[in-house]
């Protein structure tokens, strides 16, 4: 695996060893990686089919257990210093928000990284974990990576449990932890998103496709068959950034799939039923679409379509057809576009260049899509001509945006990665 590398891992060792006075052999690493969705664009709230696989980036968490109930935090990326007690009874930000005016929002984007360990400890308090040490830690993202639509929250949320948990000597499933950072994203800080983010980010392994049904939370490790020609992963950014909890857009959209659902429910006598999208069948939904008002219509031909990608694209996979994958990516590219109605113009105009770019198979927004980068697949043997190719040619058509992004490396080349998981 080309990350962490040593250098990363003895630098994030280093900083907590001058933190706390310890031996540089006694602290952990939580190695959490950010993540893409190939296919499974928007649906996984609806309990829908996806589909995921981690990259070679993400979020290095070192830290040793405090030895008493203190959590002392630091970032490599943003000023100050976090500190409470696992003993405090953590509450939902937006309760805390009404009551404290000096509770930490998570709106402002350099505080998050401290309010994801207090939602950490809210999931577990919640969860009836006991929690008797905290922890003092050092967090470090993949430079340039920060909110760009690759999940970097849930891969914070992620490394505070599996650090809290080791520290606590507690013995949890990534199942369990799926369920533990959904409510740091649902409970604790008011999103309405799916659990594709955490399933990908804790389930995922090396060189397979995370194949998962969020309704019945099964999951598939997909193998591809030896590939004639190896492929590398394009992220390209758009200098575009907003944080979900501030963008209404995302709730907004998950609320209009919600009432696409309970329209078409109850238009097939099945009221009754939790009013998301996996409960309505694919034929009441073809027997009842005409029912639905444009925008819902528009939702719900997301979703079902989008379904059927994912399917064809486990195929294409497992088949080891790149090129039949990509088309699937391109086409929930596309979709995301028309009927799910996300992506800013900056976005729009970035995935249409990725789509000319040589080499490559396929391409779409990732994350929510109101911000961030775009994911492409790409022949490995082309990837640099590819990356310089949406550089040069998204430079032309929003050289405001360009000039900001990401250190001077507006495209990265990367590769597949593993799950999260803590080295000791």
């Amino acid at each position: 695996m080309s990350w962490p590398t040593d250098s990363e891992l003895n630098s994030i060792k280093e900083a907590v060893s001058q933190m706390t006075g310890r031996d540089i052999g006694e602290v952990r690493v939580v190695v959490s990686p950010y993540r893409i969705c190939p296919l499974g664009a928007h649906i996984d709230h609806q309990g829908g089919t996806v589909s995921a696989m981690t990259i070679n980036k993400g979020i290095l968490l070192g830290f040793v257990p405090s030895g008493d109930t203190k959590v002392q935090l630091r970032s490599a990326q943003f000023e100050g210093e976090e500190c409470f007690s696992v003993d405090e009874i953590q509450h939902p930000i937006g309760l805390a928000n009404k009551n404290d005016a000096s509770t930490p929002s998570p709106s402002k984007e350099k505080s998050i990284w401290g309010t994801y360990a207090r939602g950490a400890v809210y999931a577990l308090q919640t969860s009836e974990k006991n929690l008797e040490q905290g922890i003092v830690g050092y967090l470090s993202g993949s430079n340039g990576l920060d909110s760009s639509g690759l999940s970097s929250s849930a891969a914070v949320g992620v490394a505070y449990l599996l650090a809290l948990e080791n520290a606590n000597e507690l013995t949890v499933s990534p199942t369990e932890n799926i369920e533990y950072d959904r409510l740091i994203e649902n409970g604790y800080l008011g999103l309405k998103n799916g659990i594709l983010d955490q399933s990908a980010i804790l389930l995922s392994s090396y060189g397979c496709l995370t194949y998962m049904d969020c309704k019945t939370m099964n999951h598939e490790l997909v193998q591809a068959p030896e590939l004639e020609k190896p492929f590398r992963i394009l992220l390209a950014f758009s200098g575009l950034r907003q944080a979900l909890t501030t963008n209404p857009g995302y709730n907004l959209r998950v609320s209009e799939c919600r009432e696409a659902a309970k329209v078409l429910l109850t238009a097939s006598g099945n009221s009754e039923l939790e009013p998301t999208l996996c409960n309505v069948e694919h034929a009441v939904y073809e027997a009842h679409k005409h029912e639905l008002e444009p925008v819902l219509a528009r939702r719900a031909e997301h979703y079902f379509s989008e379904n059927m990608r994912v399917i064809k694209g486990r195929e294409a996979w497992a088949a080891g057809n790149l090129e039949e994958f990509g088309k699937l990516i391109s086409a929930s590219g596309l979709s995301s576009i028309e009927n799910y109605e996300c992506g800013a113009e900056p976005l729009i105009q970035l995935y249409k260049i990725l789509r000319e770019a040589p080499g490559v198979y396929g391409a779409r927004f990732s994350g929510a899509g109101f911000r961030g980068c775009c994911v492409a697949f790409v022949d490995a043997e082309k990837a640099e001509a590819a990356a310089t190719y949406v550089k040069d040619e998204y430079e032309k058509a929003q050289p405001e945006f360009a000039k900001n992004l990401n250190g001077g490396k507006p495209v990265l080349i990367c590769e597949a990665g593993d799950a999260a998981r803590v080295l000791l």
